[in-house]
């Protein structure tokens, strides 16, 4: 897996991925204990509020970005979005009021999402063999398990020695770090668009959404992200007032039981590019999002009948198979997305689907923030975990078990003579995507 970091434009890119992703890390913790600070036992209800703001920017700002990202310079839309990041992140220990939280998550997250599908879109580029994609997106879902890992580690441990607000500190300086690795990057030229991509940026927008729709193992990807994010959200929301309020435990072990949930991550990443190989993308995605409602099951059981020591293992366990089935279902998406569009079309599809999958965020976490807040933990696992298997289920349905690249069809409305018929007669076959030429799936394939 590590080999891919021979390659000096994916190994710097890959250093500013990690140094941004501890910074967030760190600001995950300090924002669940400013919140607790400022709201008390409705802490979950702040943070539920606050990331679904997050989630709005990223389903609106998204797509546009990747419009953008196709006709910017690249370094410029990503050093641009690391300073206002690193900006808003610098602002928020100096807060006094909940709206305040609000406003700065919305302007840091509308940059995040700036940020995260222009630098999507761009690795593939700078990796375009299979085999290296893949080992560089299990290296890219291990630096976000850092995130929920090594960050809230590092966080309980400097908890110890410094006030929290200290942490957003540590969240600015990540960006800053960020931001000066990708102007030392030597990045792929910007794809001149071909005739059929000249389009304004919201026909770009749309051309994407419209791919992942139109695409049936795109849209079994997005059931599987409403199944994480069922899931996530619980995690996300609901951790800071199950280890202060409920079970009564100090503010370092917040930390400790997000990194159980990072831990678990990381663990299933290390094995899955061989697993990939073995098993392909759809059994080991949709096994992981069938495991997600029975971790939740299991969780609403053990803080039902468990207390103490119990019910702390129990989260913690948890929150481990939590994180593990999460890395199953999200660290082959990127591979997925890749073979089902065009090199030119892959800016916009990445976009649409940051934006569509994080519009299941948008659901999931002011649900699993309020009822956390309003009847403690075990309701919203129950609930969230029936959104989860419902989730999965659709996916199940969705992604056809025979998935082959290359599909026959046919092109009745295009003149015999057109280039892309090559003279062939009536049905022809290649791998196929949704794009000017094909607007629907073949139905025999669907």
């Amino acid at each position: 897996m590590l080999s891919v970091l021979r390659n000096r434009t994916f190994r710097r890119l890959f250093t500013a991925q990690v140094v941004a992703l501890l910074g967030t890390g760190l600001a995950t913790v300090a924002l669940a204990l400013l919140a607790y600070d400022l709201a008390g036992a409705d802490a979950s209800a702040v943070l539920g509020t606050a990331l679904a703001l997050k989630m709005a920017a990223y389903v609106t700002v998204a797509p546009l970005a990747g419009a953008l990202a196709a006709r910017l310079p690249r370094r410029t839309l990503l050093v641009g979005a690391d300073l206002i990041r690193a900006a808003a992140a610098l602002a928020l220990p100096l807060v006094g009021e909940v709206w305040h939280v609000y406003v700065l998550v919305l302007l840091l997250q509308a940059a995040s999402a700036t940020f995260t599908p222009a630098f999507q879109a761009t690795v593939p580029e700078v990796l375009p063999g299979e085999r290296a994609y893949t080992e560089a997106l299990s290296l890219s879902r291990l630096a976000y398990d850092l995130e929920s890992l090594v960050s809230p580690v590092l966080a309980a441990a400097l908890l110890a020695l410094v006030p929290y607000s200290w942490l957003f500190a540590g969240t600015g300086v990540g960006f800053l770090a960020s931001a000066l690795l990708v102007l030392s990057t030597a990045l792929p030229g910007r794809r001149p668009p071909a005739a059929a991509h000249e389009e304004r940026a919201a026909s770009r927008v749309a051309a994407g959404a419209r791919l992942l729709l139109a695409t049936p193992r795109l849209r079994a990807l997005l059931a599987l992200d409403l199944a994480v994010a069922a899931a996530g959200a619980l995690v996300l929301t609901g951790t800071v007032g199950m280890v202060r309020t409920a079970l009564a435990r100090p503010a370092g072990d917040v930390a400790l039981a997000l990194g159980a949930y990072g831990a678990g991550s990381m663990g299933v990443a290390l094995l899955l590019p061989r697993l990939l190989d073995r098993r392909g993308e759809r059994r080991v995605m949709l096994a992981g999002a069938f495991a997600l409602p029975g971790v939740l099951g299991a969780l609403a059981l053990t803080v039902t009948v468990g207390r103490g020591a119990v019910a702390w293992a129990g989260l913690l366990g948890a929150w481990l198979l939590a994180g593990a089935a999460t890395s199953a279902v999200l660290t082959p998406g990127g591979r997925v997305l890749r073979r089902s569009a065009d090199p030119a079309d892959l800016p916009a599809a990445f976009a649409a689907r940051f934006s569509l999958s994080h519009a299941c965020w948008l659901l999931t976490y002011p649900l699993a923030g309020w009822l956390v807040a309003r009847t403690g933990p075990v309701p919203p696992a129950v609930l969230l975990g029936a959104l989860a298997l419902l989730a999965a289920l659709a996916a199940a349905r969705l992604w056809p078990r025979t998935d082959p690249a290359a599909l026959p069809h046919a092109h009745p409305e295009l003149p015999a003579d057109h280039p892309h018929l090559a003279g062939a007669a009536g049905p022809h076959s290649h791998v196929f995507h949704i794009d000017a030429l094909h607007h629907r799936w073949p139905a025999a394939a669907s």
